[in-house]
């Protein structure tokens, strides 16, 4: 089994530098419509889908796939415990970063298998970082092992968020953002959810959370944390549900200190 999710990670890696040269490819030079207020698309993020579509049909044909943008994607429907494996793609992950020059952006791609995420790979084509994972073969940026932090503390912690396009959604994560700006040492979002959970699998974040998110946004951020020696559930400590929108991702430490200051604020998860 080990040799065939290390061809599966390979495959996975070699489809996320396809995807990010056709991002590369297109910046500057495409046109931007919009789906809804600040959630930008482009031609740039729907080519890189369909390389990556192309390329892991190609490796692996009996493989489903699931693309952020796909008809019907955010309906929130998983693959069934017997489906085939399935990949899961978010082509571009921080796209209004994408679309105003912004380097926070990357490539993410998950595998399910049997319902369990087993491998995650991210790349950032601007910093040239690859992070990559599969189920018992550890986490890796850049070929070199990688951990999560080993910070203690609540009030030592460096934590990420996101937020969702539409501000009239944004009010749970504003009193959250508020809350834990006095409890922890520092906040930031950077605009894509890839890349939190890929800095806390490599320790530059101590923790991430937030409450709407999608699947392709996480699925491959889910296994770096977790073979990166991370804890990775949903707001209430249940087990992490990629097709549920709610999840926090953290060292061990840090994410039992979070899930136990969300548990004291129960009408606002």
């Amino acid at each position: 089994m080990s040799s065939q999710l290390a061809q599966w990670r390979h495959g996975a890696e070699e489809a996320a530098k396809l995807g990010a040269g056709i991002l590369e490819h297109w910046r500057s030079k495409f046109s931007v419509r919009e789906k809804g207020r600040a959630d930008l698309v482009t031609e740039a993020d729907l080519a890189s889908q369909k390389a990556i579509q192309a390329f892991l049909k190609e490796q692996f044909p009996d493989h489903d796939f699931l693309g952020e943008e796909d008809p019907g994607a955010k309906e929130g429907r998983g693959p069934s415990a017997d489906a085939p494996p399935t990949w899961i793609v978010d082509p571009l992950d921080g796209t209004a970063n994408y679309v105003h020059d912004v380097p926070a952006y990357c490539v993410s791609i998950g595998l399910m298998v049997a319902g369990e995420l087993v491998v995650g790979v991210i790349y950032d084509p601007r910093m040239n970082e690859m992070f990559s994972s599969a189920k018992g073969l550890g986490a890796t940026l850049n070929g070199q092992p990688i951990r999560v932090s080993e910070t203690h503390l609540l009030a030592n912690a460096m934590m990420s968020t996101g937020f969702p396009p539409d501000p009239d959604k944004q009010e749970r994560n504003l009193f959250w953002w508020k809350k834990f700006t006095y409890q922890a040492q520092a906040l930031r979002r950077t605009g894509s959810t890839a890349l939190n959970m890929a800095y806390v699998s490599c320790g530059r974040f101590d923790a991430y959370w937030a409450f709407d998110n999608y699947a392709w946004d996480v699925a491959a951020g889910v296994v770096l944390i977790r073979e990166a020696g991370g804890i990775v559930t949903r707001v209430s400590g249940e087990k992490c549900d990629p097709f549920q929108q709610d999840l926090v991702g953290a060292n061990p430490a840090i994410h039992q200190q979070l899930i136990e200051s969300l548990a004291a604020n129960p009408d606002k998860v």
